[in-house]
């Protein structure tokens, strides 16, 4: 199977909420880029929610859609993250976390009221979000001389690549962004100008 270089993600941090029996869960999903970021979300809901019982999530990451991870917080195994996992998947989502911060209301739900909670709770945080399609990016470095500036710049300009940064002090140096489709041939394009030098730096 090629790899595709477009994913669904989240534009921005969405709230969802169930009741159930007294019970209060409430739903937030973030975009996410990496584990660094899972935490500090992680950190700001418990400093925010100090008093919740319990703080399950669930994320993903990654155009590929290989790194993520569950958590029950303390409830019955199977019956928090795995629920709030199964929305994001069956949105077919990623670079996202969903939290579901419960505050226990005093009567005991059950393994499948619980699903149904956590399973909703994520699923209305999800409807109120505004999802997105990204590309999958390569990011490239490039050196070359002054001479070369106009053809460097025609095909930045005719293959409508972003600029990341530049330094046109002593000799000039650019990073850009192209979509991972269109890599190769912006690759041998950009090498294909005598005396510049071109290297990959990541993917995102």
């Amino acid at each position: 199977m090629l790899f595709e270089d477009t994913y669904l993600t989240i534009k921005e941090p969405s709230i969802g909420f169930l009741k159930d029996r007294g019970s209060k869960f409430s739903g937030f999903a973030f975009p996410v880029d990496n584990e660094e970021q899972v935490k500090i979300r992680l950190a700001e809901l418990r400093k925010m929610h100090p008093n919740a019982t319990h703080h399950c999530y669930a994320f993903r990451l990654g155009a590929d859609k290989q790194a993520f991870r569950a958590n029950d917080d303390g409830e019955p195994s199977y019956t928090a993250g795995k629920p709030i996992l199964g929305q994001i998947q069956s949105n077919d989502l990623t670079n996202i976390l969903i939290v579901v911060v419960r505050y226990f209301g005093g009567t005991l739900l059950g393994v499948s009221g619980l699903i149904n909670a956590y399973k909703h709770a994520a699923a209305d945080a999800i409807l109120n979000a505004t999802i997105i399609e990204k590309t999958v990016n390569d990011i490239y470095e490039i050196y070359f001389e002054y001479l070369q500036m106009n053809a460097v710049m025609k095909i930045i300009k005719d293959e409508k690549l972003d600029i990341l940064s530049n330094d046109f002090e002593l000799t000039c140096s650019l990073n850009f962004s192209v979509r991972k489709s269109d890599s190769t041939k912006v690759y041998d394009l950009m090498s294909n100008i005598n005396g510049l030098e071109i290297k990959y730096l990541k993917t995102i």
